[in-house]
């Protein structure tokens, strides 16, 4: 079947996420979304027990929560995004063509999202695996402050292009899981307590190499080849411990 477009000009967020149901629940594979200004929710209520799978294409810029709870449904935005893309995601996979905001990947348990920019404060806080399910987050600049912040699972690149420096603090802060690769540096004083800097693996090579391979894939405009990203040094930020918290309430 060939895509449905919807124009979102003056639809508000409850019409517009109940047409979406609407279409997938009629069979439609693709549907793209034009003018969109704000939605929230994007992708929200389109779990069925049956797993139905669309594409979704976004034109213009969704609002907070695109992509709340996400169950193996692929969306593009081609533009910006706001806060809390992916927010407890399960399945599936985000990609915006800019940057997005705050609080990505809040409580991700599974997915990919791939950002051409740069994001806000707190991404992946909280994210977590689930089962068999690993969440990914690619960054293709840098993160603002407290990134990973409580992060229990799930792997974060940051690449740092443009020669963007990482300058977010509180790197960490509270990890007890999962790991952040960065291309690039950061001192100790950016990352919390209960986080170690290490150089990578060659199982850690495996998956940045990997996982930048699908970035350029899914970013072709940026004219930037795997083999010049990862031809600069990367470390790795993980938990000292699984269970940093074991003596507070001792």
């Amino acid at each position: 079947m060939d895509a449905v477009e919807v124009d979102a000009t003056n639809l508000a967020t409850k019409e517009l996420n109940d047409r979406l149901r609407e279409l997938m629940l009629s069979g439609v594979e693709k549907v793209v979304l034009r003018n969109v200004c704000g939605q929230r929710y994007i992708g929200t209520r389109l779990y069925t027990p049956e797993h139905r799978k669309m594409d979704i294409e976004i034109y213009g810029t969704p609002g907070n929560d695109l992509a709340a709870f996400l169950f193996g449904h692929n969306i593009r935005v081609h533009a910006n995004a706001q806060d809390g893309v992916g927010n407890t995601m399960d399945h599936g996979e985000i990609v915006v063509e800019g940057r997005a905001g705050d609080v990505l990947g809040f409580s991700m348990r599974g997915g990919k999202i791939f950002v051409r920019d740069s994001v806000g404060y707190r991404t992946a806080l909280h994210m977590k695996e689930y089962e068999d399910k690993k969440p990914v987050v690619v960054i293709g600049g840098t993160s603002q402050d407290f990134l990973g912040e409580y992060m229990a699972g799930g792997i974060v690149i940051l690449l740092g292009l443009g020669g963007k420096p990482h300058k977010g603090n509180f790197l960490g802060t509270g990890m007890h899981g999962g790991v952040i690769y960065l291309r690039g540096t950061v001192d100790k004083t950016q990352v919390g307590g209960q986080v170690d800097i290490s150089p990578l693996n060659d199982a850690d090579k495996e998956i940045v190499d990997h996982y930048v391979s699908e970035f350029v894939q899914r970013f072709p405009d940026l004219g930037i080849g795997k083999e010049e990203i990862l031809k600069s040094d990367f470390i790795r930020l993980s938990a000292k411990s699984k269970r940093p918290y074991v003596k507070l309430y001792a």
